[in-house]
């Protein structure tokens, strides 16, 4: 959605800064708040208000000085913003959302309660959310304002993102057999990797060698 919406604004935008700077600026900005995976997922990186908030003042200020650097840090907490805005929109924030048993969409820091999520996306990974993916990139390279790399690099989250979307319940299982199949002689030296997702909590990741 962010590099979408960055490239819809580049014929205005592209005059101030780089265009790859841009869409590095949309995209950093965009993941960045699920870094919280390991934390409290929608909670600790998640600042609907106040990412909104700091990208209108950032926007102004742009407006008031023309700074090309204003205009990267606009454009990186505005896609911040509508990620962490976005997220209620979707399922819940729980280990097995095609199987909620909470109402926690986003984490909303200024009135100091959960937003309950509205489920147009049942989930991260839905043939919905990859639909939503689809339509988003289709409009970013349909534009024709982006270099063919960056067209190339999208295909390629397009992708990926479809191949989440398939494996997206089968996770857990897929990361089990992965395990099984490296041979005994290298799991001395082959982490091993495991992913426990708690229902409020977020994610811990524990990593150990030896057999």
């Amino acid at each position: 959605m962010a590099l979408a919406a960055a490239v819809v604004a580049l014929p205005v935008l592209g005059d101030h800064v780089g265009v790859p700077l841009l869409l590095a600026a949309a995209f950093v900005g965009g993941v960045a708040p699920d870094a919280d995976l390991l934390a409290s997922h929608r909670k600790t990186l998640h600042y609907p208000v106040g990412f909104s908030a700091l990208s209108g003042v950032s926007l102004g200020a742009f407006l008031l000085t023309s700074s090309p650097g204003l205009l990267v840090l606009t454009v990186a907490v505005g896609a911040a913003a509508l990620h962490s805005v976005s997220d209620v929109l979707g399922g819940s924030a729980e280990r097995e959302p095609w199987n909620p048993v909470t109402e926690n969409g986003v984490y909303n820091h200024a009135l100091g309660r959960w937003h309950r999520p509205r489920r147009y996306v049942r989930y991260s990974g839905a043939p919905e959310d990859f639909l939503v993916c689809l339509a988003f990139a289709a409009v970013a390279i349909s534009a024709g304002a982006t270099p063919a790399a960056a067209d190339t690099a999208l295909v390629g989250l397009v992708a990926f993102a479809g191949l989440y979307s398939l494996c997206r319940k089968r996770l857990a299982a897929i990361g089990a057999t992965l395990g099984r199949l490296v041979p005994r002689r290298l799991r001395a030296v082959v982490p091993a990797v495991r992913v426990t997702e708690t229902e409020t909590d977020g994610t811990t990741v524990d990593i150990r060698f030896g057999r």
